[in-house]
């Protein structure tokens, strides 16, 4: 197309990008320019998704780049396997290779799957509220969380990165983790002081992941914060690896350290019963 007849959104898009930012050379390859470049890609991602299938041209015209910069992209994306082109040829879709990345998503998902029913069930033994966690990087994150009965303002932690040094369900996860491993997550971490009551000293957290270990269950008594009592189980799956943490958390007032080491047992077998929901027979 002469340059005088392109249409005005490939003028606008030819405005923001010169040639030269087409073509980036690798002395210009910033920081930003790497982070412009994955948005981009994740951009064409969700392009092909919506449409099933999109052209070179198409695609340039709706992310605001020139074709060559598409091309690039499109390159990158299928040499990883997340696109590959369709029998027409020049039209792109997405291809198998994002199922692998959803993977990790797809297990978690069936977790929370599995786990929600028990979760319920657990929530009413026990009156409390429970939650599902899973360890990521130096963090806990919380997946699920079902109220108890008696938890009328409780706190919402789904989504919410908590420490896992001062955590049941941290402990938990850390409990189950080879030496190496958790030193790595700890050091990464540092044992940051949340209350008068949060574990600070290596040894005393070495103490407490052992018994947790033996007895099977973690506890926290105000330890992130005052007032909150938790105790946590492990979740294997169908392989034994511990993969998560179920927990029941509650005011100290109510869910004294008593009343948790009395429901332990409980709390185990409704962990042991998510286990076997995941495969695991052991």
């Amino acid at each position: 197309m002469h340059h005088s007849q392109r249409a005005p959104a490939v003028e606008a898009a030819s405005a923001r990008y010169s040639p030269a930012m087409a073509d980036e050379s690798a002395s210009a390859r910033s920081e930003s320019g790497g982070v412009q470049s994955v948005d981009r890609a994740v951009s064409i991602l969700e392009i092909l998704s919506q449409r099933g299938e999109a052209g070179v041209s198409e695609i340039a015209l709706e992310i605001g780049v020139h074709k060559s910069t598409a091309f690039r992209l499109l390159g990158a994306l299928e040499s990883r396997g997340l696109v590959e082109q369709a029998e027409d040829r020049g039209k792109y879709r997405l291809s198998f290779g994002i199922i692998r990345l959803a993977g990790g998503v797809a297990a978690r998902l069936d977790l929370t799957q599995q786990a929600r029913p028990v979760c319920r069930r657990l929530a009413e033994e026990i009156g409390e509220t429970v939650n599902l966690a899973v360890a990521r990087s130096h963090y806990a994150v919380n997946l699920d969380q079902v109220r108890g009965p008696s938890a009328v303002t409780a706190h919402n932690w789904v989504g919410q990165l908590t420490p896992l040094h001062a955590t049941s369900s941290g402990k938990v996860l850390l409990a189950h983790l080879d030496e190496r491993r958790r030193a790595q997550l700890i050091t990464a971490a540092g044992l940051e002081s949340y209350t008068p009551n949060t574990v600070t000293s290596p040894d005393v957290l070495r103490q407490q992941l052992d018994e947790a270990r033996r007895r099977g269950y973690a506890v926290t008594v105000e330890e992130y914060e005052i007032g909150l009592n938790a105790i946590a189980a492990p979740i294997r799956s169908y392989e034994g690896d511990v993969v998560a943490a179920v927990s029941a958390s509650g005011p100290a007032y109510r869910f004294s350290e008593k009343r948790m080491h009395e429901l332990a047992p409980s709390l185990v077998a409704g962990a042991d019963d998510i286990s076997h929901r995941l495969g695991y027979v052991g």
